[in-house]
Formats: structure tokens, sequence, C-alpha cells
């Protein structure tokens, strides 16, 4: 349950607050092992480079800047084809890029050995922060009448979805979430709200609609998959306890399902209301003739 409370001015008529959850701390744990492969990478490089048997042969600063970069570069290649988010790739790319600039920039060569290392470790710690303000934004509250889903470090989202526009749930527990209790639930609207696509690249080669293009001179193309995904703000992230809200919801989304005997009975009730309004007609037009009939007879008699 989330220290966060919501306004009662948020609350509509009959609404009852059944839960306000935030995400599991380890809910991000694909981001933050991003940054714990920046502190894994950077302590091995500092080792490999100035306490293992191997450190005669990095003496050319030149050849410390190429493997640290390479092992980066690597592993954001193999990340991004894994989980088929290209913008894993791109985050390394922005990483190797500033830390090469800086070497060069305050002159920084000859102590790259030094430098690179404690560069990906400082910026590991500063991923670790930003991916938890990250996740401390995120809000949701599951009502009687409706889901709210609010977020935004910078600019603050919202998205509201009422249990009757909900077409299918799909959750899903990684081995984590199967440990410690949390999973994520994304409610797919009607209108096919929830459902998403990701684009994959090879090889540093990015696809941009029907054409192929070439990065640093290596050929890449592109793939896309087809899945229920959305963006944090707008789906249960990492909730606990996550087989209690899933069954929370689920109710709730059954409770507002018109069953068969009930859209024949609102079927029954509207041919009535029919019936009633041609009947009402019928009296009418009889009423009409009557006072016809009766003026005619008044004018024969005078």
């Amino acid at each position: 349950m989330s220290g966060w409370t919501m306004d009662q001015d948020e609350i509509l008529e009959n609404e009852s607050v059944e839960k306000i959850l935030s995400p599991h701390p380890l809910s991000f744990m694909g981001l933050q092992s991003l940054c714990i492969f920046l502190i894994v990478w950077g302590l091995l490089v500092a080792w490999l480079v100035n306490f293992s048997d191997f450190r005669s042969y990095f003496i050319n600063p030149i050849l410390i800047i190429v493997v640290w970069a390479f092992g980066l570069l690597l592993v954001g290649v193999i990340a991004s084809l894994l989980t088929v988010l290209w913008r894993i790739f791109f985050i390394y790319c922005a990483i190797v890029g500033s830390g090469i600039g800086i070497v060069f920039w305050l002159g920084y060569l000859n102590d790259s050995g030094v430098f690179l290392p404690v560069f990906t470790v400082v910026i590991s710690i500063i991923g670790f922060l930003l991916v938890e303000c990250f996740r401390r934004s995120h809000k949701y509250v599951i009502s009687n009448q409706r889901i709210i889903f609010k977020g935004g470090v910078v600019v603050k989202e919202e998205r509201t979805l009422r249990y009757d526009k909900i077409s299918d749930i799909n959750s899903k527990q990684g081995v984590l979430g199967q440990i410690f209790g949390f999973g994520t639930i994304i409610p797919i609207s009607q209108s096919g709200f929830g459902l998403g696509a990701d684009t994959s690249f090879a090889a540093g080669g990015v696809q941009a609609g029907k054409k192929r293009l070439k990065i640093l001179g290596i050929f890449g193309g592109g793939r896309e998959v087809q899945t229920p995904r959305t963006r944090s703000y707008y789906e249960l992230h990492g909730i606990f306890p996550y087989k209690e809200v899933k069954k929370i919801v689920e109710n709730l989304v059954q409770g507002s399902v018109i069953t068969t005997y009930q859209q024949e009975q609102v079927k029954f009730q509207e041919e009535q209301v029919d019936l009633q309004k041609e009947m009402r007609d019928l009296l009418k037009k009889q009423g009409t003739l009557n006072r016809s009939l009766n003026n005619k007879e008044e004018d024969i008699e005078s």
C-alpha cells in the first residue's frame, strides 16, 4: 500500500477506493541491471588495467578506451536484441560518447585507466537514483468504478480506465516477481490501448520505415514484435501483492460485464418501452378522433 492518498475532490459519486499502489522496489530490475553492469564493468576494467597480470598490455591509453567502449557497446547490442528495446544500445552509446569526450576535453588521456572506471561507477550511481525517482513517480488507484494511472517526474500524466471498457487483461510475473510476490497487470481496452510493438536492430544497424541504414559502416536491419505492452504509467506495473490485486481487478471487470440474461432483460425492457410509447400514441390519436366526432355531432344538432 502506498503512503500517497487521493484527494476527495477526485473521487466520483458513490466511488470507493479499494487500493492505492506503487511499483515494487525491484519491479524495474531491467533498468537497475543496466546500472549494475556499469559497476561491474567499471571495476573489471580498473582491475584489468591497473592490477591484473595483463596490465602491461594497456600501456597505450587508446587501447584502454577501445576495450572499455567495446565492452559497453557489445553488452548494449546483446541486451537490445534480447529485450527488443533498441534504446538500451543508444543509452550505452551516450555513456561511451560522454566518457571519451570528457577524457579528451579535460586532458585525462594518460589517466584514462583510472578515470574511465570511476566515471562508469559514478554514472551507474546516478542511474540508480534516476530509476528510483522514476519508480516513485508511479501511483495506481483501484476503485469500485475505475482504475486511475498516475505518473511523471517532470510532466505529470494520468489515465482513467472504466471497468466496462476493459476487453482483456494481460498479466505477467518474472522470476523475481514470483519470489517476492509482485507482478504486472495490463488492462487492454476495447480500443486496443495496452497493445504495442517494439522494434529491435542487429549489429548497430537500425531500420527506418522500409529503408536500411548503416551506422559506423555496419549493416543492420530491424524486426517488430507485437505484444501486450504499454508504458509503465499506463499499466499496473510491478504491483504488490500481485495475486490479490489481480483477483480484485478481475472481479471488478467481471462485475461490470452484462450477462446474456441481463442483455435479454434489457432488450425486453426496451421492447416494453417501445410498446408503451406506441400505446400512448394510439390513445392520443383515438382521443383526437373522438373529439373530432363530438364536434361534428354538435355542429349537426345546431
